[in-house]
Parts: structure tokens; C-alpha cells; sequence
């Protein structure tokens, strides 16, 4: 706290001695013990005190941040789901439109459309074991 010297210190307690007298030396210097004791006491609250205080501020800033960047990526989210909601609408009107161009050219009394039957495939393999198995005999 301060910078004072043990010779300072010396001439001090001479000039206490000389005007408290040697009586009442030892109270004086308890109770400035006391005193100074309590002073110290109360700066290192006084420093705790703000210490924490300033802790809290930088946490309660550190939480608007957060809550700024949450805040944020929300309406991120939402922007991109918004954004894909309205393709896939989009897309689903225009399949649906699709859908019904083909039903308008399709003829009304017809029906639905049968699939043409294709002819069976034969397998080169199949046809030639029966053929290998008599050559074998």
C-alpha cells in the first residue's frame, strides 16, 4: 500500500512514544492494528466485490451474444425451411400439372393405359443345358 521504510518506521514509533507516552503506547498500537486490519478487510471486499461485478457483466454479455447468435441461426432455420417448402410446393404443382396434361391427352373413353405384354426371354443358358446334357450321354 505504502512504501515506507523500516527507518521511517523507527522515527514514527519515536514521535508516538514521545507524545502518547509509554503508557498508553501499547493500547494506541493495538487499537491502529485493529484499525488498519479492518481497513485492509474492507478494500480486498470492496476489490471482490467488483471483481464480481465485473464477472457478471461479461457474462450477461456473453448471453446476449448467445442469445443474439441463437436468435440468428432461428431465423436461419426457418429461412431455409421456408425456402425448401416452397420448392417442394413448386414441385408438387408442378408434377400435379403434369399429371393432368397427360389425363386431358389420354382419350376420356379409353381408359387407362395397359401395358403392351412383351414376349417371354429366354435364358441362352437355359435352352442350351438340355442340349449339353443329351451331347454328354
Amino acid at each position: 500500500m505504502f512504501d515506507i521504510a523500516f527507518s521511517e518506521l523507527l522515527i514514527i514509533g519515536v514521535v508516538a512514544l514521545l507524545v502518547i507516552g509509554p503508557e498508553k503506547l501499547p493500547k494506541v498500537a493495538r487499537t491502529v492494528g485493529h484499525l488498519l486490519g479492518k481497513a485492509q478487510r474492507y478494500v480486498s471486499d470492496v476489490k471482490s466485490e467488483i471483481n464480481r461485478e465485473m464477472e457478471i457483466e461479461e457474462l450477461r454479455k456473453l448471453q446476449a451474444e448467445m442469445q443474439t447468435a441463437a436468435r440468428k441461426v432461428e431465423s436461419d432455420v426457418q429461412t431455409t425451411l421456408r425456402d425448401t417448402e416452397s420448392s417442394l410446393n413448386q414441385s408438387v404443382k408442378s408434377i400435379e400439372d403434369d399429371i393432368a396434361e397427360l389425363e386431358k391427352e389420354q382419350p376420356a373413353n379409353s381408359g387407362p393405359a395397359k401395358p403392351q405384354a412383351s414376349a417371354p426371354t429366354q435364358d441362352p443358358q437355359a435352352s442350351s443345358a438340355p442340349a449339353q446334357a443329351s451331347n454328354n450321354k
